[in-house]
């Protein structure tokens, strides 16, 4: 078990979740599939070349679930009781397929439950686009500060969880 437990988050803390994920046709593809949406902008490369975005779109419900798995080691693995909810869901920018994302956290609020056995913990999620992928034209971007690098932030949300107690986790 590799996650956190309710006393381990501190309010104002930013974790950098060092797994990244490239995002490949198959994966948008498969998504697209699994929860039936036939949407023509993510499956048809003709009608979505004709569009404003000059090229077929990552399901942004795909790219958002990406980044909560990609969060769970650092923050909630093995130490959730649930996810309460997730809030003020945002795209700001297009993610295509081969393009590399990468996540933050930001714990924004803390607190316990009212019997004091677990906690309830608030992180600010954001994901931003490491790379531009070959169908690429991004717009808008945030600065890495490890290297400097413009990266567009691509989707940004708030996630809520009940989280476990160190000493209530047995």
């Amino acid at each position: 078990m590799t996650g956190r437990y309710y006393e381990d988050f501190e309010v104002g803390e930013t974790i950098e979740h060092e797994k990244r994920r490239t995002i490949s046709e198959r994966d948008n593809q498969q998504f697209c599939d699994m929860t039936m949406n036939q949407q023509p902008l993510h499956l048809d490369a003709k009608f979505a070349a004709e569009t404003q975005f000059d090229g077929r779109l990552v399901n942004g419900l795909y790219t958002m679930s990406l980044a909560v798995g990609l969060t769970i080691p650092d923050t909630t693995d093995g130490t959730i009781v649930a996810n309460l909810s997730y809030d003020n869901v945002e795209h700001p920018n297009p993610v295509y397929h081969g393009d590399t994302i990468r996540v933050q956290s930001t714990v924004t609020d803390k607190h316990e439950t009212s019997d004091g056995e677990r906690g309830i913990v608030t992180m600010h999620v954001e994901v931003f686009k490491i790379n531009e992928g070959p169908e690429s034209d991004a717009n808008g971007s945030s600065s890495d500060e490890s290297d400097g690098v413009e990266e567009p932030l691509v989707c940004e949300f708030d996630r809520t969880a009940l989280s476990l107690k160190r000493e209530h986790a047995t």
